[in-house]
């Protein structure tokens, strides 16, 4: 199964960011793709809060997602949008979207782990001032197998990765906004361990280059396969990489190293002194 998987560099303007994303579905569906795959924070990527303020609206107004859907039923092609900026009743949600091939929404995600650190660059990030983390883990079946959603700094989380392929996940998308020196030290191995871990597809569709708000991404985009191996590393290039997806790595892989079947409870550590 093809998919494809769109690396950007998201902007302030939502109306240029819908259109950038726009033409990734109809690209990707002429290039033969099941399902296309996109960044977090596809909509809007602005560090300036007041500015993003107003493009920031409830689910039901965001213009960037109603174009999303229209662009998927035109196109016939499943999307997953990796993440927008919505309006919740006190703070923001960063959430994530499966969007069918008939335009309807049949998964949403709200990103459960927030990035709140200071970095030796200087660079300061609270994500827990404007973002509400989410409650729950979601599975949802798609056309290139059961999809388990994350976003970005779940990464570093490795039971969230185990609920998912516990419940079922033989793929987990990780799109993301990585920083640079963040990216530069651990965005491949995180990847592949999480791979290689629960023995699934990774697809990790990310953020490149330097954006209008001043900050930069590492970008990498990843597609990796169950036993590992990186099979689309499309580096700091923005624009659309294609990957075949093929679910009989999994059952291959986890027949010859059955982690998931073999994993137990954890029991309550006893410390002594």
């Amino acid at each position: 199964m093809k998919i494809a998987i769109l690396q950007m560099t998201s902007g302030i303007d939502p109306a240029a960011n819908t259109a950038a994303l726009v033409a990734a579905v109809h690209e990707a569906a002429k290039g033969g793709a099941a399902m296309l795959f996109t960044p977090e924070m596809s909509g809007l990527l602005d560090s300036n809060r007041e500015r993003a303020r107003p493009h920031i609206v409830p689910e039901e107004e965001n213009a960037v997602l109603a174009a999303v859907q229209s662009a998927a039923r035109e196109a016939g092609i499943w999307v997953h949008i990796g993440s927008l900026a919505l309006k919740g009743p006190e703070r923001s949600f960063n959430r994530g979207f499966v969007i069918a091939a008939d335009g309807s929404i049949r998964a949403r995600y709200d990103k459960l782990h927030l990035f709140d650190v200071d970095l030796p660059t200087g660079e300061s990030w609270r994500e827990s001032n404007a973002y509400a983390p989410g409650s729950n883990s979601v599975v949802a079946q798609t056309p290139i197998g059961m999809l388990g959603l994350t976003i970005c700094y779940d990464v570093r989380f490795p039971a969230l990765f185990q609920a998912l392929s516990g419940a079922g996940a033989n793929v987990i998308s990780v799109p993301a906004a990585f920083t640079v020196p963040s990216g530069q030290a651990h965005w491949h191995v995180l990847l592949r361990a999480r791979a290689i871990e629960n023995a699934s597809w990774i697809i990790a569709a990310a953020q490149s280059g330097t954006h209008e708000d001043g900050r930069s991404t590492y970008g990498h985009s990843l597609v990796i396969d169950p036993w590992g191996h990186v099979v689309l590393d499309m580096e700091n290039q923005t624009g659309l990489g294609f990957a075949e997806i093929d679910l009989a790595q999994v059952e291959d892989v986890r027949s010859r190293i059955p982690v998931i079947a073999h994993r137990r409870a954890i029991p309550f550590v006893e410390v002594r002194q």
